[in-house]
């Protein structure tokens, strides 16, 4: 990974955040701990995930409707096609928009059993697309979906994927979050195939902090990600170092940011896995620093 040859802009880019809905008291705790804590930075928006199978369907509602409420914050709900029918996912839609969220993540899902493969509800949504037309029937949200660099684990090519990329585009999505990818070349060759596609939808790089990289690990091989040999060696004896990780995961995070921006993106999605300090620490490095009326409204 080069550092002294990447270029910097002087203004800060747009930043959006991700989060999980809570399972326990003390999980529910660590989110609002988290977004209290990124919401004086004003990204964007905030997604809040959507579990295999629908299986977080309430707690993601709860979530992002209490973001509605009690924050600042816009956030972008995910919705799925699987394990439910057409009327029971339009509830769903309805139910956002009551609740005045106006932003919706649009993904295929995964099965509840882990790695089986994709099969739709007999009276669902069939795919990404269908669901996309489907949302824009039912109200005017802004729809946003994912991409990814290094090819769906489940695609045949890259070429199948931006093919699929543009059928969402085409059913109204407005804007794609990209997996996780530590190999910013591999970002900015995926930007190019995408533009010469005729795709000019923004397209927003997943940056995804490396503090637990075994669990980082497991993660892309779920996902398709590769892992860099450099980044591999940056870890290496450092089992029980974690201040120590969280310093290189902050620097890989940041620099990674700033090369990918050299490259033409100025907008980027983090993981942030519900814990808001390494996130904070990221943006600040990079000029996205806190607003005093947000944190005034804060600690209100």
């Amino acid at each position: 990974m080069t550092t002294s040859s990447t270029k910097k802009t002087d203004s800060a880019p747009q930043v959006s955040f991700e989060f999980f809905p809570p399972k326990t008291p003390e999980m529910e705790d660590t989110l609002w701990r988290s977004i209290r804590r990124l919401e004086p930075l004003r990204p964007e928006l905030v997604s809040v995930t959507y579990g295999a199978g629908g299986s977080t369907r309430e707690r993601t509602h709860g979530t992002v409707k209490r973001i509605v409420q009690e924050t600042s914050l816009t956030p972008a709900a995910h919705l799925t096609c699987v394990g439910a029918s057409k009327g029971e996912t339009d509830d769903v839609i309805r139910a956002y928009w009551d609740a005045g969220i106006r932003h919706i993540v649009a993904l295929r899902g995964d099965m509840p059993e882990l790695g089986a493969p994709y099969v739709p509800h007999p009276q669902g949504y069939q795919s990404t697309p269908d669901l996309i037309e489907g949302i824009r029937r039912i109200a005017d949200f802004e729809v946003i979906v994912s991409a990814y660099p290094e090819k769906h684990p489940e695609s045949v090519s890259i070429k199948a994927d931006i093919e699929l990329l543009k059928r969402k585009i085409d059913a109204g999505a407005t804007r794609a979050i990209t997996q996780f990818v530590f190999d910013t070349e591999k970002h900015a060759r995926f930007l190019e195939i995408v533009r010469d596609a005729g795709i000019a939808v923004p397209l927003v790089p997943g940056i995804m902090p490396t503090t637990n990289f075994k669990g980082t690990r497991r993660m892309a091989a779920r996902c398709g990600a590769s892992i860099p040999q450099w980044l591999e060696d940056y870890y290496v004896g450092l089992d029980d170092e974690l201040e120590t990780r969280k310093l290189i995961a902050a620097y890989v995070a940041a620099e990674q940011v700033n090369q990918l921006r050299a490259y033409g993106f100025d907008r980027f999605h983090f993981y942030t896995l519900n814990q808001a300090d390494l996130t904070f620490a990221i943006c600040n490095v990079l000029g996205v620093r806190k607003h005093a009326a947000a944190t005034a409204a804060t600690a209100l």
